[in-house]
């Protein structure tokens, strides 16, 4: 089999080394932060099958991702339980304290935690994490303390971007993209 195709530069390979858990938001991360609302007021919103695929990916390998968001809502509970996400905080707006829970509850510290957010209520939690990362497209503050800022927008591959980081630097990648192609 031929070498992957992707590559990171090595001090980032370095500092994405040793993750066990990565914190995603949705709005702006998962999808591309716009609000599509049906006449009834239901909220819609559009998912990237990249990402989707990136996070079971990281699943098989061992990284566990989890999710806080400061919405909630039946598409988004019904997209992530289709991914297989048990660590989800619906609806929390200071998500510090939600990844305290979650760090904790899976016996794990910061040190082992990345995050990838947009705007300013992820903040707190990205300037605590081993590896932050934002997507293209995030608020000038948050690009600002990122490790890595994504070339793809959030919405549009961004996960996929870091969940292929962290395989890369785990050394589970080649493996993955081998067993896939079989």
């Amino acid at each position: 089999m031929a070498d992957p195709a992707l590559n990171f530069p090595p001090e980032l390979l370095l500092k994405a080394q040793g993750i066990c858990v990565v914190f995603f938001d949705v709005d702006g991360v998962l999808t591309d932060g716009g609000l599509h609302y049906t006449e009834t007021g239901e909220t819609i919103k559009r998912f990237n099958t990249l990402d989707g695929h990136g996070l079971k990916l990281l699943q098989r390998a061992g990284i566990i991702p989890a999710i806080i968001t400061g919405r909630d809502s039946t598409p988004l509970r019904l997209r992530l339980a289709a991914l297989g996400i048990d660590h989800v905080h619906y609806g929390t707006e200071d998500k510090h304290p939600a990844a305290e829970q979650t760090l904790a509850a899976l016996g794990l510290d910061w040190g082992q935690a990345a995050a990838m957010g947009d705007d300013w209520p992820d903040l707190a939690m990205m300037r605590r994490c081993a590896l932050a990362c934002a997507p293209h497209n995030a608020h000038v503050e948050v690009k600002a303390v990122s490790h890595y800022v994504t070339r793809a927008k959030g919405g549009n591959g961004a996960v996929r971007e870091l969940c292929d980081l962290l395989l890369i630097a785990s050394g589970k990648y080649a493996r993955l993209l081998e067993e896939t192609a079989r």
